[in-house]
């Protein structure tokens, strides 16, 4: 028997249905013998929703109103008559058992699956397997119009039945009409038969994902704005009604490891995932999420995984998984599973357990336990920020996804002697950079964050002739995105000055931008990092005494391309005067090296627009060697300035550790400052640091 199911909501209708989150008010149903071809009775059910405020939209079509929707009894209620009535007019018509029939996917998947998962109460079995009266349709009559473009209407109307829905009340029309195109389909011209129906996942089933694999882009999006508390779990009730694939969900982690309020999810066919992206907006308690597209490489870079032993822990499937960190560098497997106590035992014990090491085989403190059910997870959890030795351990749930990718990270870690060798260099001509308390210069607040060069250079408008060359300096936040910020070098205090005047609250692409005079000693402390605002000039870190990076000797003098993403980084305006000893010494060239591969391998660490000057990780810093420093004096007939010095690695330092703890700490064992060469001035296309580094005297 099949069940014919029709339902409306207090929002949108149609193809809409359930993309606006609004609360079920309609319920219509009526059970057909498929054998007998006989009905029972029809039965309508109206639904008391928490809001009762209807769109017009609803209104117009349904005919409900507020006042009778507050007579109705609440969902669970109507669920559970929709139930017992089934029940009775089966056993009317000699039957056991029934399979939903709707009208396409939406008032199952969309409506009623995330609707009861909000209010916390399970759905029975028969909303899990269901018929899509539009597939059916179109399998049954090849020629009649393509499934996503079916309605009641058209259905009715190829078959020549008749269409007039002003005969009977809202949702009585549509399930008659329903069970009449199901005869149609059981005549004996058709002799239709409803073989596949369409299933909803009781639950999410986690799993590894190896990077070998073949994943559709059609098939995954991108959720954003998620807590970071989330876990796959969470997600995957958010998207309630839809089938994820088995490890489909993917949660991102930021450079330092920690979530970011991003995930991927990947859907079982595109299908799903068009369903998915009509969730935009939909809410993760007091949270909107973001719901766009994404691509498989996107999957992969994320959740995909070539560790065999990654691999193997994974391999358990429907295990919940719990990340340990701030475990002690010594703790041994023992020393965790004791921690964790027998009420909460560890799936497989010592196999369950999987430590994070760097390449080297140096522990990282992070671990991740398997645990075989919700319960012992939950105990575990109920340990976090416990000691173990003489430490307090952090316990968060995870995802197979993040085991990967927190593996990955690890894993690759870039270590000195492995930089990557090619590099070329550049020789640029020398140009001024703006220093000093002269203020011919102007910050530009509150640009839009899709705004480039070119729209700075149309706002500004006759008086770009003003702007010296390489004069306009964009500002990026710590997580290399546009903070709104940009820098202007002008020629005089006085084009400063008018463009200030003139352009100050002009718009740019529906946003007024204020633009103020400033000289160019703060325009070169907010680029490295300092703050300018109402409360004064608070100096970067990075303008303290700093150390230059050594010279590597793995670095060969082989000619390379420059990489594409060094051009994005052209931060003149970042470096401060130089500071010459003498006035009548000569300075030295300007070299700059790109490692082919340094610029991706870094790139992600790059604080502020510019970086901060002298910094070993940053692209356009790394020390040239010394053949190539000899060739490109050889080159310009400038002296070179020597390379002498050995680099020092220091582990374990706290977090909060700034520049002038490490030179006080190595207090007594440092050069002069005045010893200290300063940093060159570069052109547009390239730059660097080209100085003698501090030599440490270990006495």
């Amino acid at each position: 028997s099949l069940v014919v199911l029709f339902g409306a909501t207090a929002g949108a209708y149609g193809a809409k249905l359930g993309s606006d989150e609004r609360e079920l008010i309609l319920l219509v149903w009526q059970v057909v013998d498929l054998p007998s071809k006989k009905v029972g009775t029809l039965h309508k059910s109206l639904v008391k929703a928490d809001n009762l405020e209807l769109s017009d939209q609803c209104r117009e079509v349904s005919g409900l109103t507020p006042e009778g929707l507050g007579k109705a009894e609440p969902l669970d209620r109507v669920l559970q008559q929709f139930s017992q009535l089934v029940s009775s007019d089966l056993k009317v018509l000699g039957r056991s058992s029934y399979t939903l029939c709707s009208d396409g996917q939406l008032l199952i998947r969309q409506v009623l699956h995330p609707e009861t998962s909000k209010k916390n109460f399970l759905l029975s079995d028969c909303f899990y397997s269901f018929y899509d009266l539009r597939k059916e349709f179109h399998t049954c009559y090849p020629s009649s119009a393509a499934v996503k473009d079916q309605t009641i209407k058209t259905m009715a109307e190829y078959l020549g039945l008749g269409t007039d829905e002003t005969e009977e009340d809202f949702g009585v029309w549509q399930v008659k009409t329903m069970v009449a195109i199901i005869f149609s389909m059981l005549s004996e011209s058709c002799n239709h038969i409803f073989t596949e129906p369409e299933t909803v996942k009781y639950k999410y089933e986690t799993g590894p994902c190896s990077k070998s694999e073949t994943v559709d882009s059609e098939t995954v999006i991108r959720a954003r704005g998620l807590p970071w508390q989330s876990s796959d779990q969470d997600i995957a009730r958010f998207f309630k009604g839809l089938n994820i694939a088995k490890g489909g969900v993917a949660l991102c982690l930021n450079a330092q490891g920690r979530r970011n309020g991003e995930a991927l999810v990947r859907f079982v066919n595109s299908e799903q995932r068009d369903l998915a992206l009509e969730r935009h907006k939909h809410h993760m308690g007091s949270r909107y999420i973001e719901v766009y597209k994404a691509t498989g490489e996107e999957f992969l870079k994320i959740a995909g995984g070539t560790s065999n032993e990654v691999a193997q822990f994974l391999s358990k499937e429907n295990q919940v998984i719990i990340r340990m960190r701030g475990l002690p560098f010594t703790a041994t497997q023992e020393d965790v599973l004791g921690f964790l106590g027998p009420e909460c035992p560890v799936t497989g014990g010592k196999e369950g357990l999987l430590f994070v090491k760097y390449p080297d085989g140096r522990p990282t403190g992070d671990a991740f336990v398997l645990f075989s059910c919700e319960d012992y997870a939950q105990n575990a959890l109920k340990k976090h920020k416990e000691i173990l030795g003489k430490r307090y351990i952090e316990l968060f749930r995870s995802t197979a996804a993040e085991v990967q990718q927190v593996l990955n990270r690890y894993m690759s870690t870039p270590l000195i002697p492995t930089l990557p060798t090619p590099i070329i260099p550049v020789i640029p001509p020398p140009y001024t950079i703006a220093t000093g308390s002269v203020r011919d210069c102007v910050r530009l607040r509150g640009l839009p964050y899709t705004a480039g060069i070119d729209d700075i250079l149309e706002f500004m408008g006759d008086a770009t002739g003003d702007i010296k060359p390489h004069g306009v300096h964009m500002v990026l936040n710590q997580q290399g995105r546009p903070s709104g910020d940009a820098f202007i070098q002008m020629k005089s205090a006085d084009k400063a000055f008018m463009v200030a005047q003139k352009c100050h609250k002009k718009m740019m692409k529906d946003r007024y931008v204020e633009v103020f005079q400033c000289s160019g000693e703060e325009m070169n402390f907010v680029l490295m990092g300092g703050t300018l605002n109402r409360s004064g000039l608070s100096p970067p870190p990075c303008k303290l005494p700093c150390l230059s990076p050594p010279a590597y000797a793995a670095f060969q003098t082989a000619a390379a391309v420059i990489p594409a993403e060094a051009a994005l980084y052209q931060p003149q305006a970042l470096l401060p005067a130089t500071r010459t000893p003498q006035a009548t010494a000569a300075a030295p060239p300007a070299v700059t090296y790109y490692p082919a591969q340094a610029a991706q391998l870094y790139m992600n660490y790059t604080a502020y627009y510019p970086s901060p000057p002298v910094s070993p990780t940053t692209v356009g810093y790394i020390a040239a060697p010394p053949g190539a420093v000899a060739a490109a004096a050889t080159a310009t007939h400038t002296p070179i300035l020597p390379q002498p010095g050995a680099l020092v690695r220091m582990q374990g330092l706290p977090y909060n550790t700034g520049m002038k703890e490490i030179l006080s700490f190595f207090q007594g064992y440092q050069y002069a400052p005045d010893d200290y060469n300063g940093l060159i001035q570069l052109s547009d296309q390239a730059r660097s640091v080209l100085q003698a580094p501090k030599e440490w005297v270990c006495l």
